[in-house]
């Protein structure tokens, strides 16, 4: 009876998860079906700027230069190209919450999954989320970022909300689901390598701290307050 209840309670938002493979699917029917490539004039750019390490490695053995003369007229290229073997793990976690979807069609899929987790957080309701979800992802400014080739920026973006989702449940005492929202998707976003994105909405994140100390304040419950901002500090350091 417990697990007929519990697949019960998770029904909606399986449904609505397979919604949004299908909706992603259907969206880039062009690429997946006829094998169409969209020409992204950042991507192709980066190509280029990559040659000058991809030759070096092919003179030495596969090894890594860390510098490239190709950028700005010379910069550490950890950032350009962050590629190591301890990321190895997180690569694969990343597919997995992609569902191993073709390209493209992840890309829609991880935008509409990550904002429909932070409604869920906020405790809308799978059919009021699904919808928040869709008009959040099919902005028209996400696809121009996929038009343009800047897949990192939308990578970064798509993985926010499920952050911010964290840090609401943290503080709605889900300490457990809190934490490893807010651990696995500050991971994912440094990985995703567009730190500008993250900076801009850490702003956004600390407001919503003052608030949630606002509202601490108000009901006298500072205690349980500063618990959850441990959490949420502990949580962030381990996804650093």
């Amino acid at each position: 009876m417990k697990n007929s209840s519990r697949l019960k309670k998770f029904l909606p938002d399986l449904i609505v998860i397979i919604s949004f493979i299908l909706i992603s699917f259907i969206y880039f029917v062009p690429a997946v079906m006829d094998g169409r490539v969209i020409t992204q004039g950042d991507s192709l750019a980066a190509v280029g700027q990559g040659q000058e390490q991809r030759d070096f490695m092919k003179r030495h053995d596969g090894e890594r230069t860390r510098w490239n003369l190709s950028m700005f007229g010379g910069m550490p290229s950890y950032q350009m190209s962050p590629t190591y073997n301890s990321s190895k793990p997180q690569d694969l976690a990343k597919k997995a919450y992609s569902l191993f979807l073709p390209n493209y069609v992840y890309l829609v899929f991880i935008m509409l999954l990550g904002f429909y987790i932070l409604m869920r957080a906020f405790r809308a309701s799978p059919l009021v989320s699904a919808l928040g979800a869709i008009v959040w992802a099919f902005s028209s400014y996400f696809f121009i970022l996929i038009a343009a080739g800047h897949i990192w920026k939308f990578i970064t973006l798509a993985y926010i909300p499920p952050t911010i989702a964290g840090l609401v449940y943290v503080y709605q005492k889900k300490y457990l689901p809190g934490a490893l929202l807010i651990m696995i998707f500050v991971a994912f976003q440094i990985s995703a390598n567009h730190v500008q994105m993250s900076y801009y909405f850490f702003f956004l994140m600390f407001f919503m701290v003052a608030a949630f100390l606002v509202q601490a304040v108000r009901e006298k419950k500072l205690a349980g307050f500063l618990k959850s901002t441990v959490v949420v500090v502990i949580a962030g350091m381990i996804g650093v």
